[in-house]
């Protein structure tokens, strides 16, 4: 069993403040189901699909489900990511996560906010918004329809922003009204101006080499299966899956 177990007990430890109080039963295993939640969405597998050792899979997926409707995945990675973070710089960028049909073949519950699934010339997908800090550690993350611009996710994730001296981004956040709320926060933007600009924009060109990084841990999140093809239906339960991916590779 130990083979198959994901995190360390140090890893636990860490994790442990974030865990909801139990309701007077007595919980399975918390190792041993995080550990299976992790396979299934590092794997891309079904629930019913995972090795017996990590338990019944209807106690995972209750687990998976209920965890992710009180917000405790995310809560965890915004805990962990709260310290410790190099916060002088930050950088903004998206990426397009791919909604398999199994996701979108559904229509969403009336008055709710959809299902975050859009056509783009990709197919149908979802796009993933992120702040990170200036090691590319996701610090928040915010999801919109595949189709929707990069400025309403700036937008949505400008209010949250953490104090810092620089932001990073590429030529989708070159705005202006981006740029002014930006320096009214006292943050110094170093985004390179849209082509079609009449007058170049000036911006530190060594220190935007280092935007790399927030390609890079999107890359390495795309690596859970879960993550880069989304078959959750539900928005909070798939933010849920990015969540957790961010945690296990950047936090931990």
């Amino acid at each position: 069993m130990s083979d198959l177990l994901w995190l360390t007990d140090e890893q636990m430890a860490r994790l442990q403040p974030f865990f909801p109080m139990s309701d007077g039963r007595p919980l399975v295993d918390d190792h041993r189901v995080l550990s299976g939640i992790i396979f299934i969405n590092r794997n891309g597998l079904s629930w019913r699909d995972a090795p017996r050792e990590y338990g019944p899979a209807k106690t995972l997926y209750n687990r998976w489900k209920r965890w992710s409707d009180k917000g405790v995945f995310v809560a965890m990675m915004d805990g962990l990511s709260a310290k410790g973070t190099e916060r002088k710089t930050i950088m903004i960028d998206a990426t397009y996560l791919k909604a398999h049909r199994t996701a979108s073949n559904l229509g969403a519950k009336k008055g709710g906010p959809g299902r975050l699934i859009g056509r783009t010339k990709g197919g149908m997908n979802t796009k993933l918004h992120a702040v990170t800090d200036a090691m590319g550690r996701p610090i928040s993350f915010f999801m919109t329809a595949g189709q929707v611009s990069d400025y309403t996710g700036a937008a949505a994730l400008l209010d949250g922003l953490p104090k810092a001296d620089w932001l990073l981004g590429d030529r989708g956040y070159d705005a202006d009204w981006f740029r002014d709320a930006l320096e009214e926060k006292g943050i110094t933007p170093c985004i390179p101006g849209r082509k079609s600009r009449t007058k170049p924009v000036k911006y530190d060109k060594r220190r935007y080499k280092s935007r790399n990084r927030i390609e890079i841990m999107f890359g390495r999140l795309k690596d859970g299966r879960r993550v880069a093809t989304r078959y959750d239906r539900c928005p909070t339960v798939f933010l849920s899956a990015v969540a957790v991916a961010a945690t296990v590779l950047c936090w931990l």
